[in-house]
C-alpha cells in the first residue's frame, strides 16, 4: 500500500480502483487523505465501507446497462439516437427522495430554491454511489421531474436550473 501513497505525494499516481470487495478500502481512504480524488467502480455487492471511502463510486451494472441500451438502439435504427433513451432501473430500491429533499433544504436560499448543480454535488458528497441511472433516469433533473409531488423545478436566466423540495 505504501507505493501508491508515496507516488501520490510526488504527484505521480493516477488510476482508479475497480473492486467489489473491501480489500481496497484502506487504500482509498489513504489516497483521499493525501488529497487525491478517488473514483471506485464495482458491482452492487460492493461493501458499503469501500463505497464510502471513495469520492465517487459507480456501479458497473449501470455502465453495462448503458452499453447494452446504446447497442440495442443502434441495431434497431441503424443511426445514433437523437435523444438518449431512458435507462432501465438497475436498482430495485426506491429513489432516495428524502435524501434529495434534505440536501435541497440544507443548501437552499431564503425562498427555498437551490441550484440543481449544487444539489448534485452535495448528493455525491453524502452518498458517493448516488447515480440517477440506478433508478431509471438519465439526469438528476429528469428524476426530479418524475416526482412532481416532491420537487418543483424552474429555469431562471443567469442562475440555471433551480429546484425546490415540496416535501420535507
Amino acid at each position: 500500500m505504501n507505493q501508491p501513497v508515496s507516488l501520490s505525494v510526488q504527484g505521480v499516481f493516477r488510476g482508479s480502483l475497480v473492486s467489489s470487495d473491501s480489500d481496497f478500502t484502506r487504500l482509498a481512504a489513504r489516497l483521499r487523505e493525501e488529497g487525491l480524488t478517488v473514483y471506485g467502480f464495482g458491482e452492487r455487492k460492493t461493501p458499503g465501507p469501500f463505497v464510502s471511502a471513495c469520492d465517487k463510486f459507480i456501479y458497473t451494472e449501470v455502465l453495462r446497462a448503458d452499453n447494452t441500451e446504446s447497442k440495442t438502439q443502434d441495431n434497431v435504427t441503424g443511426d445514433t439516437p437523437t435523444a438518449p433513451p431512458t435507462p432501465k432501473p438497475v436498482s430495485n430500491d426506491p429513489p432516495p427522495l428524502n435524501l434529495i429533499a434534505s440536501v435541497i433544504e440544507d443548501i437552499c436560499g431564503e425562498e427555498d430554491w437551490a441550484n440543481l448543480g449544487t444539489v448534485g454535488q452535495h448528493l455525491n458528497k453524502r452518498k458517493p454511489d448516488f447515480d440517477t441511472r440506478l433508478y431509471g433516469h438519465q439526469k438528476l433533473s429528469d428524476m426530479m421531474r418524475a416526482y412532481p409531488k416532491w420537487f418543483q423545478i424552474k429555469k431562471e436566466a443567469g442562475k440555471g436550473i433551480l429546484v425546490k423540495a415540496l416535501r420535507k
